[in-house]
C-alpha cells in the first residue's frame, strides 16, 4: 500500500470506467471527486473514534433478564465516570479507558481495525481489485477465506462466524446466511459490515443496496437483513443531503425515508415507530431506552421474541435489541457527531456497533475538517487492518488518505455502469441523475 496521496493523484479518475459521452442534465447532482475523497476521509476517522469509544463501554450493561445481570442502565451523568466491567469482563473495567469517555489516537498513533470496521475495508479492497460494482459469491468467499483467520483470535462472533465456517466447509454465499445453514442469521453482523455499500451509490439508495443484497444475505435473513438496509440507505441519503437543511432536519428526512425499507409487518419497523414516537413525545433519551428494554426484552412486545430463546446474554448480540438502541443515539443525537457518539457509548448492549455506525455516517457528512473541529484536535490517519485481518499489503498499515481515493474511483464505475450518469476527469466531478 502506498503512503499518504497528493490532492491530484485523489483525484485521478479510474482508469477502467466507460467513456459514455454522458450529457449533464439540469436535475443531476453534481459532486466534486475531492470533496467527496474528503468526506470518505471523515467516513473512515468518524467510524475510528465512535468504534474505539463504543468499545469502552460494550456489554457493560444488557438489563437483568437471566443468568447475565448487569444492574441499572447507564445514564448522561455516567459520562467521565468510572467504566464498569463489562458481562465477560471478570470484574475488570475496559483497558482502553479508566473512564467513560472518547478514545482517541494522536498523530504519531495508529487505529486499530476492529469488527466494525475490518470487513467494510475488505469488502472496498475486494471491489477495487475485480474493478466491479458487486462482488460475486466465489469473490466474498475467496476474500473472506483469505483474508480472516481462521485458527487464533479472528474477531468474529455468531452469524460471521457460522458463515466463515461455511465457507470453509464449501458453502458460497448468500447460503451461509440462510436460516438453514446458520442459526445466527438474525444477529447484529451484517449491520456492522455493508453500511459502506452505501456511500458508494451518492443519493441512489436501491441501488445501493443492490450491490450489498449478497453481502447482507452471507450472514443475514429477515429483520437483521432489513435494519442492515435501513442503515445502507441512510448511508447513500447521506451523500446527497440537502446542505442548506440544518443536521436535525436532515437526520430526520433520511431516517423517515429509510423507514420505508422496513416492511410494517416486522418488528424492526415497529421498533422503529416506537423510538421515534419517544423522540417527538419529549422524554429523555435514558426514558426511551429504558422502555425499549422493558418492551422488547422483558415483556417481548411487537413480535421480539428472543428473550423466550433462552440465548446468552439474553441476546445481547441480536440485531433487533441493537437497532433499537441505535435509533435512540441516532434521534437524540439530532446531527451533532459528540452528542451521537456519547448516547451510543451510555445505551448498552453492544455499544461499539451503534456508535461506529453513526460515527461513520456523520465523520462522512462533516468531512475530515468537519470531524477535527467538532473535536478540537486532530488525528491519527493511519490505520493497521492487520489487527484483526491478515493477507494485506504493506503489513497491514494503510492511510484514510488512500482508503478514501480508493473509494472515488469505485464510484467512478457505479456512476457510470450502475447510476447512468457521467464521470468529468478534467472538471472533477460526477454528473448522478435522480433516481431511486
Amino acid at each position: 500500500m502506498t503512503a499518504s496521496l497528493s490532492g491530484q493523484e485523489r483525484v485521478d479518475c479510474n482508469p477502467g470506467i466507460t467513456k459514455n459521452g454522458y450529457v449533464p442534465q439540469p436535475t443531476d447532482h453534481v459532486i466534486s471527486r475531492s470533496a467527496y475523497h474528503d468526506r470518505l476521509y471523515g467516513f473512515w476517522l468518524g467510524q475510528c473514534i465512535a468504534n474505539w469509544t463504543g468499545l469502552v463501554t460494550e456489554m457493560d450493561k444488557i438489563g437483568n433478564v437471566g443468568e447475565v445481570q448487569t444492574g441499572a442502565f447507564y445514564t448522561r451523568a455516567d459520562w467521565g465516570q468510572p467504566d464498569q466491567p463489562s458481562i465477560w469482563g471478570e470484574g475488570v473495567p475496559s483497558d482502553l479507558s479508566p473512564t467513560i469517555d472518547f478514545v482517541f489516537r494522536g498523530e504519531d498513533e495508529v487505529w486499530g481495525a476492529d469488527d466494525d470496521t475490518d470487513i467494510e475495508y475488505m469488502y472496498q479492497r475486494l471491489l477495487a481489485l475485480y474493478d466491479t460494482s458487486f462482488l460475486t459469491p466465489e469473490m466474498i468467499r475467496d476474500g473472506w477465506l483469505r483474508h480472516i483467520r481462521s485458527e487464533e483470535e479472528n474477531y468474529l462472533w455468531v452469524s460471521n462466524q457460522r458463515a466463515l465456517e461455511l465457507m470453509q466447509e464449501g458453502l458460497l454465499p448468500p447460503a451461509t446466511g440462510d436460516p438453514a445453514n446458520n442459526e445466527h442469521y438474525a444477529m447484529i453482523d451484517a449491520q456492522l459490515t455493508t453500511e459502506i455499500f452505501g456511500l458508494f451509490a451518492p443519493g441512489r439508495p436501491v441501488v445501493a443496496r443492490r450491490m450489498a443484497e449478497v453481502p447482507i444475505q452471507t450472514v443475514a435473513r429477515g429483520d437483521a437483513a432489513h435494519i442492515s438496509e435501513f442503515y445502507v440507505t441512510m448511508y447513500s441519503l447521506a451523500a446527497t443531503a440537502p446542505a442548506e437543511q440544518s443536521m436535525r432536519q436532515r437526520i430526520s428526512a433520511m431516517a423517515e425515508a429509510a423507514r420505508r425499507v422496513l416492511p410494517d409487518s416486522t418488528y424492526s419497523a415497529r421498533m422503529y415507530d416506537f423510538v421515534r414516537e419517544q423522540y417527538l413525545s419529549g422524554q429523555p433519551w435514558e426514558a426511551t431506552r429504558d422502555s425499549i428494554y422493558e418492551r422488547y426484552q422483558v415483556r417481548q412486545e411487537d413480535g421480539y421474541d428472543i428473550t423466550a430463546q433462552n440465548l446468552y446474554c439474553n441476546g445481547c448480540f441480536a440485531a433487533g435489541i441493537n437497532f433499537a438502541a441505535s435509533l435512540v443515539s441516532l434521534f437524540y443525537g439530532e446531527g451533532d457527531l459528540k452528542e451521537t457518539i456519547k448516547i451510543g457509548a451510555l445505551a448498552g448492549w453492544d455499544s461499539d456497533n451503534p456508535t461506529a455506525t453513526w460515527g461513520g455516517m456523520l465523520g462522512f457528512m462533516l468531512g475530515r475538517e468537519g470531524v477535527e473541529q467538532a473535536f478540537g484536535r486532530t488525528f491519527s490517519d493511519r490505520f493497521n487492518i492487520h489487527r484483526t485481518r491478515q493477507n494485506f499489503e504493506g503489513d497491514g498499515i494503510d492511510t484514510f488518505d488512500r482508503m478514501a481515493a480508493e473509494g472515488v474511483r469505485i464510484i467512478d464505475r457505479v456512476v457510470v455502469d450502475e447510476l447512468g450518469g457521467g464521470v468529468d476527469c478534467a472538471r472533477g466531478v460526477w454528473y448522478i441523475p435522480p433516481g431511486a
